[in-house]
């Protein structure tokens, strides 16, 4: 009995059912361009896409920073949208540090790393928790203190990979 055919794209050859499947486990297990510790877009060359980290805690939103008030910390620019901001950071740059060096909350729980939205975000016990996205969020939310607890036994062996 002669083989059934197998639809393929075109240019790759691989099954056209599959294409969908490697493009979403592409997505899902690759990492951003890491600067060190530090998630940074490839597009706006700062860490949280440009975000003030400050403003999550101050303003209780995000605020796009200025290139006119940055600072260099952990391998990464940042950006702030006051100068009063970029004082708050500089004198205890922990405090208003996302945690998992920015990466998302719920992937680094997963044992992966994944680009953020700056407007998915949660402060929880004082400390800033960025996400993929706000549907994202919403599912890291059902088991914050789990998924915080996964994140945490997670992280160290993440943070050592990107070092690399």
């Amino acid at each position: 009995m002669p083989a059934l055919p197998t639809p393929t794209h075109p240019r790759i050859g691989v099954p056209a059912l599959l294409l969908p499947l490697v493009v979403l486990s592409v997505l899902l297990f690759t990492s951003p361009a890491p600067a060190g510790e530090i998630y940074v877009s490839s597009w706006s060359g700062a860490a949280i896409q440009g975000a003030d980290p400050v403003a999550y805690f101050t303003q209780g939103k995000a605020v796009q920073g200025s290139k006119d008030h940055t600072l260099q910390w952990r391998g990464a620019t940042w950006r702030f949208a006051s100068a009063g901001n970029l004082a708050l950071f500089k004198a205890d740059p922990e405090r208003y540090a996302p945690q998992f060096g920015g990466y998302c909350a719920f992937a680094v729980s997963k044992g992966a790393t994944a680009e953020i939205d700056p407007k998915a975000w949660s402060i929880v016990n004082g400390k800033l928790y960025l996400n993929y996205s706000p549907g994202v969020r919403d599912t890291w939310a059902r088991d914050v203190d789990g998924n915080i607890a996964k994140a945490e036994a997670n992280w160290p062996a993440l943070r050592q990979g990107l070092a690399k």
